[in-house]
């Protein structure tokens, strides 16, 4: 199955490494890259298409047709934000964005970066886990052929990948250690990008996939017991 894939959050760490994975996989023959700002990416299977306001896909929409699936990398940090705000970002517009594909892509493929700790109950004490638990629940009610929600822990960068914040030239070291001792929790980058390039080629059991699932999937396993 050749993939072409609509990539958002590519000026992001996440976003980039997923980019950085598909340019070099056989099976993805074409990644349309939209974002607000230009990634700086030019690669022959590469399309690059800046629009400002990604809540409003209309003025772009005969543009986005033709597509088997969705890598969606884009959202913000809850720190330092409103909580509207925040719902705007995490789960308006994701939620509007995913409508958008599926009436113009009606057999695509979307899976949603979100994180560890995600609250699928919607009724937990932290306010990010909710949005993100109520984002992951209504983009799996919608029609799509498949669907898959990623929720990484931390994820070791790929070398060579953009966008590494600074900080993990500080504490990447500990990712060994952290490796063994925490395997339910990290993963690398590599992996997730992976293993979203895979759910799209092959499916995988679950749809929602944790650390252990994600990994799995990367190296081509089946569904880990619980």
């Amino acid at each position: 199955m050749s993939i072409r894939a609509i990539l958002t959050g590519a000026t992001g760490m996440v976003g980039a490494g997923v980019l950085h994975e598909c340019l070099q996989n056989p099976a993805v023959e074409h990644i349309l890259v939209l974002s607000r700002r230009a990634s700086g990416v030019k690669h022959p299977k590469v399309t690059e298409l800046l629009h400002a306001d990604l809540h409003n896909l209309s003025p772009i929409e005969s543009q986005l047709t033709g597509y088997n699936a969705c890598f969606f990398c884009a959202g913000i940090s809850s720190v330092g934000v409103s909580k509207d705000e925040y719902e705007r970002i995490t789960h308006d517009l994701t939620l509007a964005f995913a409508q958008t594909l599926l009436r113009l892509n009606p057999n695509l493929t979307f899976t949603y970066v979100t994180g560890a700790g995600t609250d699928s109950s919607e009724k937990g004490r932290s306010h990010w886990a909710r949005v993100k638990g109520r984002t992951e629940n209504e983009l799996l009610a919608l029609p799509f052929q498949h669907a898959y929600m990623f929720r990484p822990g931390y994820m070791h960068p790929t070398p060579g990948q953009a966008n590494v914040p600074e900080a993990y030239r500080y504490f990447g070291w500990l990712y060994p250690i952290a490796r063994r001792l925490t395997p339910g929790f990290v993963s690398t980058m590599q992996e997730l990008a992976l293993a979203m390039i895979k759910s799209v080629s092959n499916g995988y059991p679950k749809r929602v996939l944790e650390v252990r699932d994600i990994v799995a999937l990367a190296h081509g396993n089946a569904a880990p017991r619980s």
